[in-house]
C-alpha cells in the first residue's frame, strides 16, 4: 500500500490491490461473525485438554508419594517432568507447525498425548511414570504455540487478545475439573482410576477438537531450514520487549507452579487434615482464572499492558501472604487471588507476545511456552524443596520472589519507554 506521500489511487492496480487487502482483513474471524464461535470452543476445548492431562498427577500427589513410597519433592517430578518436556519441545513443534501447519499439528499432538494419558495408570514404579509424563507433556507441546500462532493468523486483530484469554480460559477450566474430578475418583478409587478418567475426558476433548476446529485459511507455509529457524529465533531474542514478556511469563507460573504442586500436602497436614476430595474441590477456584483470563482484554483497554501487569502482581502478591495464615477460609480466599492473578498476567503477556511479534509468531509464541513451561518445571521442584525446607511459608517466599521480578521487569518496561517516547522527538529535530 502506498504511503502518503505518493498522492491519492489511481491506478486500476493500485485499487485492485487496496480492495484485495481489505477482502483479507475481512475474511478473518471476529466476534459474532460466521465460525468464531466454534473456533473458540475448538481451542477452549484443546485447552482444556492439554491443561487436564499435563497436570493431571499434581493434586495427587500425596497419593503418588504414599503409593511409591517417596517424597514430596522426588513425587513433583511427576509434574516437573511433563512441563520440562513441554518447554523443551515447544520450539520445535512451532517450526512443524510452520511447515505442516497449526491444526494439523494440534491434531497430532493431542492424539499422541491422549493415547499416553490413557497409559499412565499402568506404570509400575515412580520411574516408569515420570518417563510416561515426559512423553506426554513433549506430545502436549505442540498444543500452546501453534494455537497462538492459528488465532493471529485467523482472528481480527483487535479481537486477539480476548481469542486468546478464551483460550487460557480453557487451560483454567482443564486445570479445574482435572484436580477436581482426580480429588473425588482418588479418594474412592485410588489415584490410577483418577488419571485414566482424565484420559477419558481428553479423548472426548481431543475428538470434538478435531471436528469444529475451522480449517486456516490465512497460514502460509514457512521452511524447516535450521538456519532460517535460528534467525527467527535470534530476532525474537534480540527484540528487548519478548525477552521481557518471556521473563514474566516464567516468574508468573514459577508462583502458581510452586503454590499448586505443594498445597495438597499443606491441607492433608494440621491443622487442615482435609480428605483427597475435599482437597480436588479447592481447585474450584480455577474458575476465577477462566474470568480473569477471558476478560484479559477489558483489562488492557482500560489499564495499558504494564497497568495490567501490576495489578496481576499486587493481586498475587496479596494472595500469597494471605495463605500464610492457619485460616481455611483465608487460605481459600489467597488461593482466589493468586489464580486472579496469575491468569490474568499470563493472558496479558501471551497475547502482547502475539501482537509483538510481526513473523515467525509461531516461534515467538514458542519461546514464550518455553519461558512459560521452564518456569513452571521450576515452580514444581523448588516449591516442593521450599516446603521441605521451610513449610508453606518457604514456598511463599519463593512466590514472592518471582512477583518481585514480575514488577522488576515491568519497571524496567516503563523506563524503557519512556526513553523511547524522549529519544523520538529529539531525532526528529
Amino acid at each position: 500500500m502506498p504511503s502518503a506521500s505518493t498522492g491519492a489511487f489511481t491506478t486500476v492496480g493500485a485499487t485492485s490491490s487496496v480492495t484485495s487487502s481489505t477482502a483479507a482483513v475481512d475474511s478473518r474471524l471476529t466476534p459474532g461473525g460466521p465460525g468464531y464461535r466454534r473456533m473458540s470452543f475448538a481451542l477452549f476445548l484443546a485447552g482444556v485438554a492439554t491443561f487436564a492431562l499435563l497436570y493431571s498427577t499434581q493434586a495427587l500427589l500425596p497419593l503418588v508419594s504414599t503409593d511409591f513410597g517417596v517424597s514430596a519433592s522426588e513425587a513433583s517430578w511427576t509434574v516437573s517432568a511433563a512441563t520440562g518436556a513441554l518447554a523443551l519441545f515447544v520450539l520445535p513443534m512451532s517450526a512443524l507447525s510452520e511447515r505442516f501447519g497449526r491444526r494439523t499439528l494440534m491434531t497430532a499432538s493431542l492424539a499422541v498425548a491422549v493415547t499416553v494419558g490413557l497409559l499412565v495408570p499402568f506404570a509400575p514404579s515412580i520411574g516408569a511414570l515420570v518417563a510416561l509424563r515426559a512423553v506426554q507433556g513433549a506430545a502436549l507441546a505442540g498444543l500452546p504455540a501453534s494455537a497462538t500462532a492459528y488465532l493471529a493468523e485467523e482472528v481480527r486483530p483487535k479481537a486477539l487478545i480476548t481469542a486468546i484469554g478464551l483460550f487460557v480460559a480453557g487451560n483454567s477450566v482443564g486445570g479445574m475439573s482435572g484436580r477436581v474430578i482426580t480429588g473425588w475418583v482418588a479418594q474412592e478409587w485410588g489415584w490410577r482410576v483418577a488419571v485414566a478418567a482424565i484420559g477419558i475426558i481428553a479423548v472426548a476433548c481431543a475428538v470434538a477438537f478435531r471436528m469444529l476446529l475451522p480449517a486456516p485459511k490465512h497460514f502460509t507455509p514457512g521452511s524447516l531450514r535450521p538456519r532460517v529457524l535460528a534467525r527467527t529465533v535470534r530476532d525474537h531474542l534480540a527484540n528487548p520487549l519478548l525477552r521481557r514478556l518471556y521473563a514474566i511469563g516464567a516468574l508468573f507460573m514459577m508462583v502458581f507452579g510452586g503454590v499448586y504442586t505443594v498445597i495438597g500436602y499443606r491441607l492433608t497436614e494440621a491443622p487442615f487434615s482435609l480428605p483427597q476430595g475435599i482437597i480436588g474441590s479447592i481447585f474450584l477456584v480455577y474458575l476465577v482464572g477462566t474470568v480473569s483470563a477471558s476478560t484479559a482484554g477489558r483489562l488492557v483497554a482500560r489499564l495499558g499492558r504494564r497497568g495490567s501487569l501490576y495489578l496481576a502482581g499486587g493481586t498475587t502478591t496479596a494472595g500469597l501472604l494471605l495463605s500464610l495464615v492457619d485460616s481455611l477460609p483465608l487460605v481459600l480466599l489467597g488461593l482466589v487471588l493468586i489464580t486472579a492473578g496469575f491468569f490474568a498476567g499470563h493472558a496479558v503477556a501471551s497475547s502482547s507476545v502475539s501482537h509483538t511479534a510481526k513473523q515467525g509468531r509461531a516461534q515467538a509464541s514458542a519461546l514464550y511456552q518455553s519461558a512459560y513451561y521452564i518456569g513452571s518445571s521450576a515452580g514444581s521442584t523448588l516449591g516442593a524443596v521450599a516446603f521441605h525446607a521451610g513449610g508453606w511459608a518457604g514456598t511463599v517466599a519463593l512466590g514472592l520472589f518471582a512477583v518481585l521480578g514480575v514488577v522488576t521487569i515491568t519497571l524496567l518496561g516503563s523506563h524503557a519507554a519512556r526513553t523511547q517516547t524522549h529519544r523520538e522527538p529529539a531525532l526528529a529535530h
